[in-house]
């Protein structure tokens, strides 16, 4: 309980803590909400949860706290010697009467602020639709050239061109020479990106450089480079650091690869592999050539064995009508036998049956039966022999024989094989012509 003393008239005394306490209050009503950029030092953290630090620069140094309710919404853990920004309020902690600041929210100077720009362009890229997954192009499976947009004396143009030449040194490169970091950076980027497209040299382009901070690869996270890679005629692969850095170029690009080595492998067919694919195909189709063969080979010798000779056919056919021959005949005397039968079969039934008056009647239908059967026995043998003729004039017409016999001839090589075409043959070679009688040695004098 703070007291006043007078020991005096007209002399007012203050205790410590009555001081304390107003010059807090006098404090923090004069002040407002301050941002202040410092250097984290004497940095405690007790088991209250509650952070305690120091924050410098090169010529002071402020004390401040931040309470656990604060702090747990940080998403980085301050260290001592870090640069930090934070929003904090001017107070006076009265037990030790030491000016002090209760900070309300920290980020890490610079690379805060430039983390903060960062999303904020993203975000309003995003709504445009410049990162539209419709909007990415296709890369060349075999580029025919490939352009570099980076630093000429970087590590990132050795990488790429190391991984080209190890994977497909045929693929030649164009380097157009850009600065990747500070200013003018980003403005030759983007100028180089538009020039690339206007020269159409390539059909792929792989822009990037090698790992740093935030600020190293800041270059790649301005507007106008976006702006060129997304008004860009040519694909675009980005390659900006290393495999857990990420910016705006990688989100617009058409592909994004980890590293400058990783861009080059993704851009590069690996000339041994293809070697082997193609060494693969090879042999299948030498395997397939085979099997056709055999094929080919297996049908050839099955068409030879079914291939005949004319005369041995006309044997056969001559064979099958001698056989349809004795059939007929066969048949014919089946049924003179039969009606024979059925006449005698009759004649007994007269005998039994008719009266005697009635026989010289039944004879004379007897008599004219008889005729009329050997009238149409005649017929249908007349007919059979008719039929036997023309199958004999229709086999006689198709016999070779019979063609040789009008005067032609059938032309065969030396060995035997039949000459349908002038091509078969050549001047000089020995032919046979076969007759309708005999044989003809021939030589070939030309070929028309």
């Amino acid at each position: 309980m703070s007291t006043v003393l007078v020991d005096t008239p007209g002399r007012e005394i203050y205790t410590v803590s009555r001081l304390n306490a107003e010059a807090r209050a006098v404090m923090e009503g004069s002040f407002p909400l301050l941002w202040i950029e410092g250097e984290i030092s004497n940095l405690a953290r007790p088991s209250s949860g509650h952070w305690y630090f120091s924050l410098k620069d090169s010529a002071a140094q402020v004390r401040c706290a931040m309470f656990r309710q604060r702090n747990m919404l940080l998403r980085f853990k301050p260290q001592d010697g870090m640069q930090v920004l934070i929003r904090a309020r001017v107070s006076l902690y009265e037990g030790r009467g030491e000016f002090q600041l209760l900070a309300e929210h920290m980020e890490e100077a610079g690379t805060g602020a430039l983390q903060r720009a960062f999303e904020i362009l993203k975000q309003r890229l995003q709504q445009e639709g410049l990162f539209a997954s419709e909007l990415k192009r296709p890369l060349p499976t075999f580029p025919a050239c490939i352009g570099v947009i980076t630093s000429p004396s970087g590590a990132a143009i050795r990488d790429i061109l190391t991984v080209l030449a190890r994977r497909f040194p045929r693929i030649p490169v164009i380097v157009y020479p850009v600065l990747v970091q500070g200013t003018g950076a980003a403005e030759q980027i983007s100028a180089a990106i538009q020039r690339a497209g206007k020269r159409a040299e390539c059909d792929v382009l792989i822009v990037g450089r090698g790992g740093g901070s935030l600020e190293d690869l800041w270059a790649f996270n301005e507007e106008v480079v976006a702006r060129a890679i997304h008004a860009s005629t040519i694909p675009i692969v980005s390659a900006v650091g290393h495999e857990i850095d990420f910016t705006i170029a990688d989100f617009v690009a058409d592909m994004r690869a980890p590293t400058p080595s990783a861009a080059a492998e993704l851009l590069s067919p690996d000339q041994a592999e293809i070697a082997t694919k193609l060494l693969q195909q090879r042999l299948r189709l030498a395997q397939s050539l085979q099997r056709q063969l055999r094929h080919k080979r297996q049908t050839l010798t099955q068409l030879q064995q079914r291939l005949k000779h004319p005369g041995r056919r006309l044997q056969d056919i001559a064979q099958r009508l001698d056989g349809l021959e004795q059939r007929l005949l066969r048949a014919q005397q089946v049924r003179i036998h039969r009606a024979a039968s059925s006449l005698a079969t009759i004649f007994a039934q007269l005998e039994r049956h008719t009266p005697s008056h009635r026989i010289s009647t039944l004879q004379l239908q007897t008599k004219d039966i008889s005729h009329r059967l050997q009238r149409v026995m005649g017929q249908y043998q007349q007919q059979l022999q008719q039929r036997l003729q023309q199958a004999a004039q229709t086999l006689d017409a198709l016999s070779p024989l019979a063609t040789l016999s009008r005067g032609y001839a059938i032309i065969t090589t030396a060995d035997g094989k039949i000459i349908r075409s002038s091509s078969q043959t050549k001047a000089g070679e020995q032919v046979k012509a076969r007759l309708a009688e005999g044989l003809l040695l021939c030589r070939v004098e030309g070929i028309e």
